[in-house]
Parts: structure tokens; sequence; C-alpha cells
């Protein structure tokens, strides 16, 4: 047991991954939220475990790293606790990514291509293939491509199963505590401040998410992460209509843009209770939580070209939540050179839930001097598009 003093911001699904990993490297882990644990951007997400809707590059190393993690990490709570394993939903289900033009068509092959080349397993599809896989879809696809290795997790169960995991080996939690600045001493983060009260602690984590910029500024290093606003409607439940998380191809393409106004694509998948998560939007709003009418219809309008059926759907619900958002799309992980002790572990943007254990894994590796399960730097937090200005 090294008990380095670690304080951990955020007890959303990286934060406790974070606290996970470093509860089992023996730090002495405490967990800080404003709020409760997967009250913010995790609960409002949808579970995604994709490699999918990853180019080639860092990013879709890291989601190939947290793909191979996430069914031993189930494995080895459920082995300790089978109630919150089984609370994850961890649903190993695939993924079916489609074109309905031949210019898409052409574009989803090229991608899958690609993908294949840096080890991500892809099925094309014929018709008649997809029309078993998939017997609501509409008929008028020009390519479809299946990705096994794509997964699904419920967001809250999921994050209190790691959270869980983390207090069993030692960890501790602290809600509605909300961090208001920092102690720095010789150019070294040595606690922060909450209301009433100094924490003191060897290693920071600054895991708050869309919230992780305004965060950092308490601390004294800014980092450019910013939300941005998604959308997502959900219906009463419908067993089996769909089987897998089924999106249209311009999805990668409204996922990497950097527009700031409102994007829409057709991304439908259901949960283990049968209810149709039907998504996805995405644009800049700052932390406007409103609900916008037109969003929810635009989003609807192209779940409904996939899935024609969903028409006769009952919506019971809409929620929106904010993802943090980077200009480079890449997440922010690694020691602030400008602060020592500060790390940062966010700008997942939509992917966080996924990426979250692989995050958490190069983070104990990199405190701990362990040889990285895949090269860092690309990550790193004084890259021109993270250093605020």
């Amino acid at each position: 047991m090294n008990r380095t003093r670690a304080v951990v911001i955020g007890a959303g699904v990286v934060g406790a991954a974070c606290a996970r990993e470093l509860s089992l490297a023996g730090f002495d882990v405490l967990v800080l939220d404003r709020g409760r644990p997967a009250g913010g951007t995790t609960s409002h997400g949808e579970g995604n475990l994709l490699v999918s809707d990853k180019g080639p590059g860092p990013e879709l190393v890291l989601a190939q790293l947290s793909a191979r993690l996430w069914p031993a990490l189930v494995a080895e709570i459920a082995a300790a606790d089978p109630r919150a394993a089984a609370a994850t939903e961890f649903d190993p289900k695939g993924g079916i990514v489609v074109a309905t033009t031949e210019a898409g068509a052409g574009a989803l092959t090229a991608f899958a291509a690609a993908q294949a080349k840096a080890g991500v397993r892809t099925e094309s599809l014929s018709t008649v293939d997809l029309a078993a896989a998939e017997p609501a879809l509409t008929r008028e696809v020009t390519a479809a491509v299946r990705y096994p290795e794509d997964a699904q997790v419920q967001p809250a169960g999921a994050t209190l199963a790691l959270l869980g995991s983390a207090l069993a080996h030692g960890a501790r939690l602290r809600t509605d505590t909300e961090v208001t600045g920092a102690v720095v001493r010789g150019g070294r983060i040595t606690g922060v401040r909450v209301p009433g009260e100094v924490i003191e602690a060897d290693v920071v984590v600054n895991a708050a998410g869309p919230w992780a910029g305004p965060v950092s500024a308490l601390l004294g290093a800014p980092v450019a992460v910013r939300p941005r606003r998604g959308e997502v409607l959900v219906t009463t439940p419908m067993p089996g209509v769909v089987r897998h998380k089924v999106y249209d191809a311009d999805y990668v393409g409204a996922v990497g843009s950097d527009a700031g106004g409102l994007q829409t694509s057709a991304v439908v998948e259901s949960t283990r209770g049968g209810t149709v998560l039907i998504g996805s939007s995405r644009r800049r709003a700052g932390f406007d939580d409103t609900i916008r009418p037109d969003v929810l219809s635009a989003i609807a309008a192209k779940a409904l070209r996939l899935f024609p059926s969903l028409a006769d759907a009952a919506v019971m619900r809409a929620y929106g939540g904010f993802r943090p958002y980077v200009d480079d799309h890449l997440p922010v992980l690694g020691e602030d050179p400008r602060l020592a002790n500060l790390w940062h572990a966010t700008g997942h943007e939509g992917a966080g839930i996924g990426l979250s254990v692989g995050t958490a894994r190069l983070l104990r590796e990199l405190l701990t001097g362990a040889e990285p399960s895949m090269p860092p730097g690309a990550f790193r937090v004084d890259r021109p598009a993270v250093v605020a200005a």
C-alpha cells in the first residue's frame, strides 16, 4: 500500500473508474462530487461502449483497450458483488452502421476497411443478413457493417458498480461537496479547498466531465473543455424491435464536426428493459439545459427513416446532457505541466462511458510508473487544443 493521497473530483463514470484503479493500486482515494454519483453527464448518456464510430488513431486504440477491459472488469465485480455487476446491464450486443445513399455506402465501406486494418472486427452484411439481424429496419439501405465489439451498459448502474468496487478497496466518497479552489506550494497542488475546509492531497484528478473547464480554472490551470449539448428520446418498452445499436453512417461525421449549430443523426437502440433510445443531437448551448421541441422533432424524423415502425411508438420521456468537448476531439489525460500533481481525465465528449475504464487504466499506469497499455502522448494536457488562453 503506497497510501498516496489522491483526490478525484467528480463521481461520474470516469471519476468512478479512476477511483477504482487508484484504490486497487493502493492509493488513499477520496472522491468528491458537488452532487451525487452519476448525477451529471453520466446519467444523461446512452451507455455506449463503441469502437464503430472511431477512425484509426489514438482514440480508437483507447476504445479498443476499453473494449478489452469492460467484460473482464464486470466479471471481477461479479465475483465480489453479483448484484452490482448485474446492475451494469453489460450487453455485448454489437452495433450495425448503415448507409442509405450511394455516396454514404462508399464512405462507410472505406471507413470500415480502414478500421479493419487497425484491428477492428467488421462484418459487411448482405440485404438478407441485415433483414435477419434487424427485421424492423428500413429496406432502403445501400450498405451495412456489423461491429461485434460494440456493447452497452446502463450508465448509472455501471458507475455505481465501479464506485462500489473502489469503496470496497478502501476509497471514500463525499457528496454535496464542491471544490472551490486549490492549495499550491512551490508550483505543486497540495490540496483542494471545499467550503470551510482544506483537503490535503498528493495527487488531484480533475474528472469533472463538461465542468472540467471551470474546475480547472478554479484550480489555477485552465483547460479548454467546453459543454456540447445532446438529447435523447425514450419510448415505452418495445422488446425485440431493435436488437443492436443501429445508426446511420452520418453519425460519425456529426461526432467529428467542429460546428456549433444543431446537428442530428439517426441513432437507435434498445435497453435491457425494452425501452428504445432514440438519438442523437449535438449543439453548443453552454450549460443551458432547456429541452427544445425542435431538436427532439429533428431527432425523431431521422430515426423514422431507419425504423419506420417507430412512428407508432409512445415516447415516455426525453432527456439531455452535456458532453465534455475539446476542439481536436481527443480526451485529455495526464499531469498538467503548469501545476505539478494536478492530473486531468476528461474531454471524452460522448464516448466517456465507453472510454472510462481505459482512461482509468492509463492514469494508474502513468501515476505508478508502469508500462502504459498504449502510448498516451496524443492525450497530453499541453497540446494547443487543450491549454486555455
